[in-house]
């Protein structure tokens, strides 16, 4: 760790502040000191909160950072490299999934040497899904070019976020450089941090940015950014980008050094403690190091002469002081909280494996267990197992095991779960009470239903016990569609509260097929879930009933990061249904903004503070861009008028089932993020209907048909009968806001005009 700050002699040090944060927050603090240019960045668990954080201090004019929401984070990462080759300073932060899906973009940051700052909060890669801490993300960032940093506290957090943009802009370095912190043990755990009072001093210790390289905004001076190389050209280019990481190693040494100076706190490549006569050792990164060290000092106490190493830097990887570290150690146990399945250890084993290779003289015996995966708790207890088995194999004169998972039981057959529901499927959905006909003059669809209480013992899809939040419009909405839909389903669900609150191991609420994927994949997953079904058939490998439907239910965000693939699959006409709960946010990971949040909104990242009055722009009109594609169906529906929802949702599954792919959007209440009343959620769904802020209607055919017109029946209220029934909307209300509320009912009223002009003519 740190070093404690009277241990430093110097005078004079500018004046720092002692509270208790997180490390997201000081993540955050540090990134608004420097004062960046651009933070590109896409919601994850768990390190969306810095994005949070940051959007809060704009709210309240606390940085000039230009804060850009993308659509997932492979858009996050171009944006990041699209500032950065204008020479802008460039921040962002992410985790797991999100790290892997921007990883393409990685290396062309790295490898264009364009210099940014990037906070990795460590977390599980699924699949399955576990939005805990671990370090699986991490590790496929070895290769990636980056200079990798890594944080066992929220102080170091700080620190490190200062150090790396000096060190990334380093005339010999060039690099982008990645910030590794653990998830939830460090980036929300809240402990004792020190930071300068005056940002002038991050400024001053940073410096200016360097403008004497190669930029994309110089019109005097053109520079052609990416060009294609051929082999013998990029063999020279990968050279230099190797030596410079490696020498980052150097330059990181003299910066941590020099900022020492001023902060009372040294980061040498390897925190050692109780190394200096250590017979065995730990080798571990961030906070599990930190967990450890209390340990050492219990065994020291027995006389048994214990210590740590925990890395400072890993990339360059610090061969030479990890030879010199362990010159005496008879043996190290390296625990690593990720596996690279198949090689016998994780990949940090194996690099000091190589390292110790090199020092002929070494006889250092080297064992290797994978840990605390998903967020698995790693006690004082557990550094105590690992220490033994240390001890055991300095004794034995070898490792019995080296390679071994640790924390893992088998399973017991005598405790399995017994299902609780009897499977139901075929006529156990069927009611025989919807009829769906064809016309044959039109071609349109002619749907009968009954009065909504013959559909009430239909059984449910999904059964009780799921974890939404009280008031929760998705499970709502979702049934009142499933009782339009007759027969077996297959159901899809993105990433989302959806799935997060229905499936949790080895639970589900889900009486029938159920499949997750990530938001960005789960179009094209079911595409090719409908046409192995299909070709199985008829192959005859499958014997089922030929009335499967195949629904796919998003939100969430899940139609911006999962867009690409939902128009994909529109276009090639797979026959299922998407069907999108829209809550105006990702609900999922902290209510933060999505590209379907109305202007004006407040989220955790739009926030309403004296420079800052909610979302920017205008929402997405997710609707009308899948009607672009020509599928057969696409509807919008609520809740609030039911059976208008069933009616939709019968043609919807005989388009489906006939001929392609259908689109549906629900919108849905979510009090808890629009700071509503539970019991208000249908009141609130249908004055959005009524005010024509979201419209019923369908385009069957790609003609467009007003189902619920408010107008038409001199039932249209104001829009403000809306929005005055959220606590996240209530300030638009205010007369400082006339001008933002103005703005936003004369969308309203273009969008209401456009579509009476489609619902009028077909042609349109």
């Amino acid at each position: 760790m740190a070093t404690l700050e009277e241990k430093l002699t110097v005078k004079n040090r500018p004046e720092q502040i002692t509270t208790f944060e997180s490390g997201n927050e000081m993540a955050a603090m540090a990134a608004a000191q420097i004062n960046y240019h651009v933070m590109g960045y896409f919601p994850i668990t768990p390190s969306t909160e810095v994005a949070q954080y940051l959007d809060q201090m704009k709210a309240r004019g606390e940085h000039d950072i230009k804060l850009i929401p993308a659509d997932g984070e492979h858009g996050s990462a171009g944006i990041c490299y699209g500032a950065a080759v204008t020479g802008a300073r460039v921040f962002n932060a992410t985790s797991a999934n999100g790290f892997l899906y921007m990883i393409e973009q990685l290396p062309v940051q790295s490898g264009t040497r364009f210099p940014m700052v990037m906070n990795l909060v460590t977390r599980a890669v699924s699949g399955p899904l576990d939005i805990r801490g671990d370090h699986s993300d991490l590790y496929y960032g070895l290769n990636t070019g980056w200079v990798i940093l890594t944080a066992r506290t929220p102080q170091a957090v700080y620190d490190m976020n200062i150090m790396a943009l000096k060190l990334a802009e380093h005339s010999e370095v060039r690099l982008p450089v990645i910030v590794a912190y653990d998830g939830f043990f460090t980036s929300h755990q809240k402990r004792k941090v020190d930071y300068f009072a005056d940002r002038k001093v991050v400024q001053q210790f940073v410096g200016e940015a360097p403008k004497n390289f190669p930029r994309a905004c110089d019109p005097e001076n053109p520079v052609t950014i990416g060009a294609h190389m051929a082999g013998d050209d990029l063999i020279n280019n990968n050279f230099q980008q190797s030596e410079a990481l490696y020498r980052a190693g150097e330059v990181f040494q003299e910066i941590q050094e020099e900022y020492a100076k001023i902060s009372g706190r040294e980061y040498p490549t390897l925190d050692l403690y109780g190394m200096e006569d250590a017979d065995v050792a730990l080798f571990l990164l961030n906070s599990a190091a930190e967990s450890s060290k209390d340990v050492v000092d219990k065994l020291r106490a027995k006389g048994i002469k214990a210590g740590v190493i925990s890395p400072n830097i890993i990339r360059p990887f610090p061969s030479e002081d990890i030879r010199r570290a362990l010159k005496n150690v008879k043996a190290v146990l390296v625990g690593e909280r990720a596996d690279s399945y198949g090689a016998n250890g994780a990949n940090l084993t194996h690099e000091i494996k190589s390292a110790l290779q090199d020092d002929k003289e070494n006889k250092t015996i080297v064992l290797s267990r994978v840990f605390g995966v998903g967020g698995k708790d790693y006690y004082a207890d557990d550094a105590e197992a690992f220490f033994q088995m240390a001890i055991d194999a300095m004794e034995k004169g070898y490792a019995e095991k080296p390679f071994d998972y640790y924390g893992h039981v088998p399973g017991n057959p005598e405790v399995k779960m017994e299902k609780v529901i009897k499977p139901m499927h075929g006529d156990a959905f069927k009611t025989g009470l919807i009829t769906v006909t064809q016309n044959e003059e039109t071609g349109k669809l002619n749907v009968k239903i009954p009065p909504l209480r013959n559909l009430t013992t239909k059984p449910k899809r999904l059964s009780s016990g799921h974890g939404a939040c009280p008031g929760c419009g998705i499970f709502p909405g979702l049934e009142l569609f499933f009782k339009g839909i007759e027969g077996d389903v297959v159901t899809l669900f993105q990433t989302g509260c959806a799935y997060v609150t229905t499936t949790g191991y080895p639970h589900s609420s889900h009486k029938q097929t159920f499949i997750h994927n990530l938001f960005q994949s789960g179009p094209a997953t079911l595409s090719g879930t409908v046409e192995a079904f299909f070709e199985m058939k008829d192959r005859g490998e499958i014997q089922v009933d030929d009335d499967f439907t195949f629904v796919m239910i998003t939100g969430d965000g899940g139609m911006d990061i999962g867009m690409g693939s939902a128009i994909g699959t529109a276009l090639r006409g797979h026959k299922l249904i998407m069907l999108e709960y829209d809550n105006e946010g990702y609900m999922n990971t902290g209510s933060q903004m999505s590209y379907s949040t109305p202007l004006g909104h407040m989220t955790s990242t739009s926030g309403v503070g004296k420079a800052q009055k909610g979302k920017t722009f205008h929402h997405k009109d997710t609707a009308q861009i899948m009607a672009s594609t020509n599928i057969p169906y696409v509807f919008t529906a609520t809740e609030a008028y039911p059976q208008d929802l069933v009616k939709k949702a019968a043609k919807a599954q005989w388009y489906a089932q006939n001929v392609g792919t259908v689109y549906g959007k629900l919108l849905i209440t979510c009090p808890l993020n629009w700071k509503s009343e539970d019991r208000m959620g249908e009141k609130i769904i249908k004055a959005a209907v009524d005010s024509c802020f979201f419209p019923l209607y369908e385009i069957e055919q790609g003609e467009t048909t007003i189902t619920v017109d408010p107008e038409a029946k001199n039932k249209r209220v104001h829009v403000t009968e809306w929005l005055k029934l959220m606590g996240k909307t209530k300030h638009l209300l205010k007369e400082e806001n006339a001008h933002l509320l103005k703005e936003y009912e004369d969308e309203v009223e273009r969008r209401w005009r456009k579509l009476k002009a489609k619902h009028e003519s077909p042609f349109l």
